[in-house]
C-alpha cells in the first residue's frame, strides 16, 4: 500500500472543498514553499512539488472522482500492480510544475526562479508538449479478475528521424535567436506585496525555443515530428472496472521540435459475462431451481470466473436464499481483498400441467408439509423486503 499521505490533508482542505477552495489552498502552499522564497531548502522543494501533485489532481474532476473511490491506487502507479508502467500525478519535476501552473500564481510567479523555467519552459526556453492520446480497450471479467497484457496499434505522433525531431535540415541548420539571446525568454521585473519579482514570458520572435531555423528539415516541413503506427503493450492491473481510466507517461504524441511526449490514456471497457453480474468486487449468479431439487435439495453446478462448480443445495430450500461463496468475486483494484460470489436463488413454478400431474399436486396440497407456516411466511417477506433497502 502507498505510503503518500493524503491530498485533501496536504492542501489543508475538507474532502468536500470546492474547486476555488482547492485554488486558494494550492496557491498559499505554493507560496510558501515557493523555491525563490526558500533557497537551498530541499525540504520545501519537496513540500512545494508534494502540493502541486495533490491539486493536479484534486483539480481535474476525473481523476478526484478515482482519487476518492480508490485512495493513490486510483491515479498512481500503484494502479498498474507495480510495474505496469502506469503513471498518474506524481513524478513531478520543477518544470513540469511551473508549465501547468504557472498562471495560478497570478502573475507574481512563473518563470525565471532558481533557474526553473515557467509557462512551459525549461530552463527560460519553451518546452513543447505533445499532446495525449486516448484509447479504450475491452476486457473479459476473467482479464479483469487476474489482469491482462494488451496489445494495442496506435497511429501517433513521433520524432522525425531525418532531423532527429529539431525540424531543422540535418538537425543542425537553426541559428541562435538574437531577441532572447537563446534563452527563449524575455524578462521583465515588477513590484508585487511579496518585493520585487522577476517574470518572464517566450520570446516573440522564437516562440520561446531560444532558436531559429534557418533550413527546414524536408521530410517533416519543420514540424520536427511525423505520422507512424506504434505497437503499445499494456498491463491493465487486476480489479479494474468499466469507465476507469489509467494513463502510460510519454507513449502519447512526440511534441513538436524536441520537449515532452504526451500520454496515453486507457479507458477500460468491460464486456458483460453470460450468467454473472458485477456488484462492485462482488459477482451475483441467479439460480433457478426446480421445485423437487428446491424440496428434496440435491447437487447444481454454478459458474465462476475459474470455472463451473457443483454447490449443494438443502432440502427445503426457499425463495430468496442467498449462498455466499467467499473469494469468489473480484480483487480490489487497489489491493483491499477479494469479493464474494452471491447465488440468489429462485424458483421455477411450472406454467402447464398435464392431467396427472395436476390429480398429484392437488393431492399434496391437502398436505401439512406444503402449507407454509406463519413463521416461514414472515421468514420469505423480509428476505423480499430487505432487496429494496
Amino acid at each position: 500500500m502507498s505510503t503518500k499521505r493524503d491530498f485533501y490533508e496536504i492542501l489543508g482542505v475538507a474532502k468536500s472543498a470546492s474547486d476555488e477552495e482547492l485554488k486558494k489552498a494550492y496557491r498559499k502552499k505554493a507560496i510558501q514553499y515557493h523555491p525563490d522564497k526558500n533557497p537551498g531548502n530541499k525540504e520545501a522543494e519537496e513540500k512545494f512539488k508534494e502540493a502541486a501533485e495533490a491539486y493536479e489532481v484534486l483539480s481535474h474532476t476525473e481523476k478526484r472522482q478515482r482519487y476518492d473511490q480508490f485512495g493513490h491506487a486510483g491515479v498512481g502507479s500503484a494502479a498498474s500492480g507495480g510495474g505496469g508502467g502506469f503513471s498518474g500525478g506524481g513524478g513531478f519535476s520543477m518544470d513540469d510544475i511551473f508549465s501547468q501552473f504557472g498562471d495560478i500564481f497570478g502573475g507574481h510567479f512563473g518563470g525565471g526562479f532558481g533557474g526553473f523555467g515557467g509557462g512551459g519552459s525549461r530552463g527560460g526556453q519553451h518546452v513543447n508538449r505533445g499532446s495525449n492520446l486516448r484509447v479504450r480497450v475491452k476486457l473479459n471479467l476473467a482479464e479483469v479478475a487476474k489482469g491482462a497484457e494488451k496489445k494495442i496499434k496506435v497511429r501517433k505522433s513521433v520524432a522525425c528521424s531525418e532531423c532527429n525531431g529539431t525540424g531543422a535540415e540535418g538537425g543542425s541548420s537553426y541559428s541562435t535567436c538574437t531577441t532572447c539571446n537563446g534563452t527563449g525568454a524575455v524578462t521583465r521585473v515588477t513590484n508585487t506585496i511579496l518585493g520585487r519579482m522577476q517574470t518572464q514570458s517566450a520570446c516573440p520572435d522564437c516562440q520561446g525555443e531560444g532558436k531559429i531555423i534557418t533550413k527546414k528539415c524536408p521530410h517533416c516541413n519543420g514540424e520536427g515530428i511525423t505520422q507512424q503506427e506504434e505497437v503499445i503493450t499494456i498491463n491493465i492491473p487486476a480489479g479494474v472496472a468499466e469507465g476507469m481510466q489509467l494513463s502510460m507517461s510519454g507513449k502519447g504524441n512526440a511534441a513538436r521540435r524536441g520537449g515532452v511526449d504526451g500520454d496515453l490514456l486507457i479507458v477500460v471497457e468491460e464486456e458483460a459475462h453470460p450468467e454473472l453480474i458485477r456488484d462492485e468486487n462482488d459477482l451475483v449468479f441467479n439460480l433457478l431451481l426446480s421445485f423437487p431439487t428446491a424440496t428434496l435439495g440435491g447437487t447444481v453446478e454454478i459458474p465462476t470466473i475459474d470455472g463451473r462448480v457443483k454447490v449443494k443445495i438443502e432440502p427445503g430450500t426457499q425463495p430468496g436464499k442467498v449462498l455466499r461463496l467467499r473469494g469468489k468475486g473480484l480483487p480490489s483494484v487497489n489491493h483491499y481483498g477479494t469479493g464474494d460470489l452471491l447465488v440468489n436463488i429462485s424458483v421455477y413454478v411450472p406454467e402447464s400441467l398435464s392431467r396427472d400431474e395436476r390429480k398429484t399436486i392437488e393431492k399434496l396440497e391437502e398436505s401439512e408439509s406444503f402449507k407454509a407456516s406463519p413463521s416461514i411466511s414472515k421468514r420469505i417477506f423480509e428476505r423480499f423486503r430487505n432487496l429494496f433497502d
